[in-house]
């Protein structure tokens, strides 16, 4: 199951939080390449970083990008959540609005000051049907609904203890920010 942010639609409408997600990897991933041996996990790297970077810490490089990536990605995930747990506007049942509303509050919205709120309300009305996201996330084949639900049930319980542990380790280290953007 590919998760991908070219699932949610309208390209202009969400490719700054493509572009956002991408740039936060690159980000990680050019403090990786830089000595794999010494970052072979992202706890490493934190550690690494905060010992670097002092008062600076967690403000700055893969640190930081690291807690705006899982940010995203518990969006992703509240919102696949949603979706897998049969959440849905009664009036619309294939829209995905609730679903995305739901996500962006539990993961962005404390983060977020009154314009990036105002901007994120007004998209949900760009997102795709839940029967177009859930083919996009098949890759355009057609597949029942239930199989597709029980796709993103699997991929949840293979990544929602991961990003866990990646919350509880930025918990541990002092790491999070709270600041809005």
């Amino acid at each position: 199951l590919p998760v991908s942010t070219d699932c949610l639609g309208t390209p202009i409408v969400y490719s700054p939080v493509k572009a956002d997600l991408t740039g936060n990897i690159k980000k990680i991933r050019a403090v990786y390449d830089s000595n794999p041996a010494k970052f072979k996990t992202l706890q490493n790297i934190l550690e690494v970083e905060k010992e670097l970077h002092g008062s600076a810490w967690p403000k700055i490089g893969a640190t930081l990008a690291l807690m705006w990536l899982k940010r995203g990605l518990k969006f992703i995930l509240v919102l696949l959540q949603s979706i897998s747990d049969g959440e849905r506007d009664e009036e619309h049942p294939n829209l995905i609005r609730v679903n995305a509303l739901k996500a962006y509050e539990i993961a962005l919205k404390k983060y977020h000051g009154w314009m990036l709120q105002k901007l994120f309300t007004g998209s949900v009305y760009a997102l795709p049907y839940k029967s177009d996201l859930l083919k996009a996330l098949e890759k355009g084949k057609e597949v029942k609904e239930e199989e597709s639900i029980e796709k993103i049930h699997q991929f949840l319980t293979r990544v929602t203890p991961i990003l866990d542990a990646i919350y509880e380790m930025y918990t541990k280290m002092n790491a999070e920010l709270s600041y809005k953007a």
